[in-house]
C-alpha cells in the first residue's frame, strides 16, 4: 500500500503499523512460552531511567490514509504467527 501510494505520487511519510493494544512483557513472555512450549529464562528487575510505563503504537493515520488495517489484533495470533513463520525459515535468515 505504501509503495502504491509513492508510486502515485503521494508523499512520503512515516506510519506506526501498531493494532492500538498494549501487552505487557510478562503477557508476552506467558503466551510466547504456552506457543512455543519452551520456558523461558526470565530475569525480573526495576523498570530502567526512561522507560514508559506504558507503549502503544496507533496505526490511525496508516488506517485513514491508506486503509491498512493489522492482521492480528490479539497477542497469542500474533506470537503464534511468528512463530509459525520462524519455524519455516532457517536460523539467520533475516
Amino acid at each position: 500500500m505504501a509503495l502504491e501510494h509513492l508510486s502515485e505520487g503521494g508523499a512520503s511519510r512515516v506510519f506506526n503499523l501498531g493494532n492500538g493494544n498494549g501487552f505487557s512483557v510478562k503477557e508476552v513472555i506467558a503466551v510466547v512460552q504456552e506457543i512455543s512450549g519452551r520456558k523461558l529464562q526470565v530475569t525480573e528487575g526495576p523498570r530502567r531511567p526512561g522507560d514508559p510505563p506504558v507503549l502503544v503504537a496507533s496505526s490511525d493515520r496508516i488506517r485513514a490514509e491508506l486503509g491498512w488495517h493489522p492482521l492480528f489484533g490479539e497477542l497469542r495470533d500474533i506470537v503464534e504467527s511468528a512463530w509459525t513463520w520462524h519455524g519455516r525459515h532457517p536460523a539467520g535468515y533475516m
